[in-house]
């Protein structure tokens, strides 16, 4: 093999990792809801995906294969901070090109609901939900990311889907009553 078709490869791979490195903070973040931690998870994935590139058979399932390290890396976090409290406070980033005050008020409002509804679903739940509706991941993908069954990937995402909806509604700002008031003339 040249040298310089080697070097071309590690490049390309490099590039490849670069691109994909948003999505895995996005999944790390929504999952540990820390930015620390999210960075951590990540920087750790892509060391790993570094040292073990050999072991990728198959190019097209990079995104799967850095996935799957990204939920090994979560889970050996976890065995090693067992003691580790869970953060509730989210960390708002806004957009600065919105169109009103108005309406980036509302946008943030609706953000930090979705967030914390999805804070107070199951990690397991949490999980799958970020992976299935926010990455796009197919459910094969997700049984193999996690390493458990389809079958429970599909009830855990059931029951994650019906416990935000109920769980934004209970969230959701209660709406004034409005009384109209009629008035007799006589």
């Amino acid at each position: 093999m040249n040298v310089l078709s080697l070097l071309c490869g590690v490049n390309e791979f490099q590039q490849q990792l670069e691109q994909i490195r948003p999505k895995l903070y996005r999944v790390a973040y929504s999952w540990s809801h820390n930015a620390a931690l999210a960075d951590d998870l990540v920087q750790e994935t892509l060391i790993r995906a570094l040292k073990n590139s050999a072991q990728l058979r198959d190019p097209a399932l990079l995104n799967s294969w850095l996935f799957s390290t990204l939920t090994n890396c979560w889970r050996d976090h976890f065995r090693q901070y067992r003691e580790m409290d869970d953060i509730e406070e989210l960390e708002d980033y806004r957009c600065v090109h919105e169109i009103t005050p108005e309406d980036e008020h509302a946008e943030s409002q609706l953000v930090a609901r979705v967030r914390g509804a999805i804070a107070m679903l199951p990690i397991g739940q949490r999980q799958v939900l970020t992976l299935v509706d926010l990455e796009d991941f197919s459910y094969i993908e997700v049984a193999a990311i996690l390493t458990i069954p389809i079958g429970t990937v599909m009830s855990r995402l059931c029951r994650a889907r019906q416990s935000l909806k109920i769980l934004l509604k209970e969230l959701a700002p209660q709406q004034p009553v409005q009384v109209s008031h009629i008035r007799r003339v006589i």
